[in-house]
C-alpha cells in the first residue's frame, strides 16, 4: 500500500468507513445471535455496538482536531484526539462489564444452541470486515500520526479476537456439548476487552498530561541538534541545552536553548536558528520548534521552588 494512497485515506474518511463497517458486523452478528440463542455471539454483537458508537465520536473528535488554530486555541486543537481514545477506552470497559453480567446468567443456567453453522459463517464473515478495516487504519494512523485511528483499529482488532474466542468457543460446544463453555468462552473475551480499556484510557490521561514524544523522535531531535553543535579547541562554540518536548495528537512540539558566541550580530544568530528550526522540522513531520537564543555563556534555570510563590 503506497505512501500517496494512505495520504488520501485521512481520518476523517476512514472513520466514516469504520461506520459503515460497524453497521454491517452489528447486523451481521445479531442475526448469528438470534439464530443460534449463543450468550458469545451475543457478546460479541455489543462489542459491535461499542464500535460503532467511538467510531462516531472519534470522526466528532478528528474534525474538531483538524481545525486551525484560532485566538482561543493558539496551539490547535489536536488534543481533542486523547478524549476520543480516552472515551473509547471507557465504552470497552462498558461492554466488557455487560458481556461478564450477561453470560455470567448463562454459565449457571446453560442453553442449548441452534442452527450453529450459519451463527458461525456470520461470525467469520464480520471478522473479515473488521480485520481488513483494522490492518488499512493501522498503517494510516502511523502515516497520520493519528491516536484516534490508532485506538479504533486496536479496537477493531480486540472486536477480531473476540469474534475467533467466540467461533472456538461454539466449535468446542459443538464438539463436546458442555454448553457451559459458550458463557466461559464469553467471560474470557471480556476480560480481554478490560485490559484493552484501560489501556487506551492509560493512553489518553498521558497525551492530555503532555507526555514526551516517542524515543526514536527524540533521538532524531538530537542528532539533528548535534549536527548544529561546534567546538573550537576544546571551547564550545554551539551548543544546546535545556531540550523539553512533549506531543498532542499528531503534533510535536520541542523547546530548547541555543547557545553561541555573545559577538554574533543578531542577523547571524536568527539565520542560524532558522536553519535549526527547518532542519528539525524536516527530520520530523509535524514537529513545531521554540528555540530560544543564548550567549555561550548564559544559563538560564527552570524549576526553581521560588517561582511556584
Amino acid at each position: 500500500m503506497s505512501e500517496n494512497f494512505l495520504q488520501r485515506l485521512t481520518p476523517q474518511r476512514l472513520l466514516m468507513a469504520s461506520i459503515v463497517v460497524a453497521i454491517l458486523t452489528i447486523g451481521l452478528k445479531t442475526l448469528a445471535w438470534y439464530i443460534t440463542g449463543s450468550v458469545g455471539l451475543l457478546s460479541d454483537a455489543m462489542e459491535s455496538l461499542v464500535n460503532l458508537a467511538s467510531a462516531v465520536f472519534g470522526l466528532v473528535m478528528v474534525t474538531i482536531a483538524a481545525r486551525p488554530a484560532d485566538e482561543d486555541h493558539p496551539y490547535g486543537h489536536h488534543k481533542a484526539e486523547y478524549f476520543s481514545s480516552g472515551f473509547e477506552g471507557v465504552l470497552i470497559i462498558a461492554a466488557a462489564l455487560g458481556i461478564i453480567w450477561a453470560a455470567g446468567h448463562r454459565l449457571f443456567d446453560p442453553q442449548p444452541l441452534e442452527q450453529l453453522g450459519w451463527g458461525l459463517v456470520f461470525s467469520v464473515a464480520s471478522s473479515a470486515l473488521n480485520g481488513l478495516l483494522a490492518w488499512v487504519m493501522f498503517r494510516a494512523a502511523k502515516q497520520h500520526r493519528s491516536i484516534a485511528l490508532e485506538a479504533d483499529a486496536k479496537h477493531l482488532v480486540t472486536d477480531v479476537w473476540t469474534s475467533v474466542g467466540v467461533v472456538v468457543g461454539l466449535v468446542l460446544v459443538q464438539v463436546t456439548g458442555w454448553l457451559w463453555l459458550d458463557a466461559l468462552v464469553a467471560m474470557g473475551v471480556a476480560a480481554n476487552i478490560l485490559k484493552e480499556g484501560f489501556h487506551l484510557m492509560w493512553r489518553s490521561s498521558q497525551g492530555l498530561m503532555d507526555e514526551a514524544v516517542e524515543p526514536e523522535v527524540l533521538q532524531t531531535i538530537q542528532q539533528t541538534l548535534s549536527g548544529f553543535a561546534h567546538e573550537r579547541e576544546g571551547v564550545e562554540i554551539i551548543r544546546f541545552d535545556h531540550l523539553n518536548t512533549r506531543k498532542a495528537g499528531q503534533r510535536r512540539f520541542v523547546d530548547v536553548h541555543m547557545h553561541m558566541p555573545a559577538a554574533w550580530s543578531l542577523g547571524r544568530a536568527a539565520a542560524l536558528r532558522t536553519s535549526v528550526e527547518q532542519a528539525l522540522m524536516s527530520a520530523v513531520p509535524g514537529l513545531r520548534a521554540t528555540i530560544q537564543l543564548l550567549p555561550t555563556d548564559v544559563e538560564a534555570h527552570f524549576d526553581d521552588p521560588k517561582d511556584l510563590i
